[in-house]
């Protein structure tokens, strides 16, 4: 296992109902990650097909693995990289059953799958019409580390964060779909969920227009100690390659010693609580 792992915020603009297109952005920038020596690609929520879909989600879902995964799994066979991508995944129980899901493939083909667990619906966002929630959450044991994997509306929940890093994740993804209302909360929170957890994190975020919703890209990759190391243009498709040293992680511990100091006796009053709202 690498004890620096290069990553690519590949912030791109999906084009809406198209796979192919899409499928297409997504091998043109692996291959310029692998040029620039990257290890992993990491790509947005649901850039397979764009996010807004309404009901034509159905018709665009798939099975994991399935058609695309299987693609973009040559393409990591080829490259020898790792990629992370989201999409929308069909239940192989049901018919109309849909997740939203990131995939994470390997040179070595498919290694896991994240279903988001956390659906907003309010305001411009209506995915539990359409998504049915996670339940487990991921972390990854790979030749370049242990990765994590979480979906926008997550990061407003630290459990889903902490999950991962117990698992032993050292770099936990983000990758999303935020509109530019929602701006400076991710900026604080990403901060936030990488300080409190003493790994590092990357957030890939959606850029251009769907819709009449302007994403607001702004990727970015986060040290354990909450410092931007490296971020993405807004509201435009961007590009950055950067490192994270897993070898930072045991200073951040031992200064800020969250992990240490963990009360997991307060997580059953915490569930007492909250089925009292």
């Amino acid at each position: 296992m690498k004890n620096k792992l290069k990553l690519a915020l590949c912030q791109i603009s999906s084009k809406r109902e198209d796979k192919a297109a899409n499928l297409q952005k997504i091998e043109e920038l692996t291959l310029k990650a692998k040029g620039q020596g990257a290890d992993l690609a990491v790509f947005p929520e649901m850039c397979l097909t764009g996010y807004v879909l309404l009901d034509q989600v159905y018709e665009l879902a798939e099975p994991i693995p399935g058609p695309s995964t299987k693609q973009v799994e040559a393409l990591a066979k080829k490259t020898g990289m790792h990629i992370i991508f989201g999409m929308p995944e069909l239940s192989e129980k049901t018919q109309a059953t849909v997740y939203n899901t990131a995939v994470l493939v390997g040179p070595k083909g498919f290694v896991g799958k994240y279903r988001k667990m956390y659906l907003p619906t309010h305001s411009v966002f209506e995915e539990k019409r359409y998504f049915r929630s996670g339940y487990e959450p991921a972390a990854f044991q790979t030749e370049i580390g242990n990765i994590g994997l979480t979906i926008c509306y997550d990061v407003f929940f630290p459990e889903v964060f902490r999950m991962p890093r117990l698992m032993g994740a050292q770099l936990i993804v983000c990758i999303s779909a935020s509109p530019a209302v929602r701006r400076s909360y991710f900026e604080v929170l990403t901060a936030a969920r990488a300080i409190e957890n003493t790994c590092y994190l990357a957030y890939v975020n959606l850029a251009g227009v769907q819709d009449g919703l302007q994403f607001w890209g702004g990727s970015r990759l986060v040290s354990p100690t909450g410092d931007v190391l490296a971020k993405a243009k807004y509201d435009v498709e961007d590009f950055v390659v950067c490192e994270a040293d897993f070898g930072d992680l045991r200073t951040a511990e031992t200064f800020i010693p969250t992990l240490r100091d963990l009360r997991p006796e307060l997580f059953e009053k915490l569930r007492q609580l909250s089925e009292q709202i």
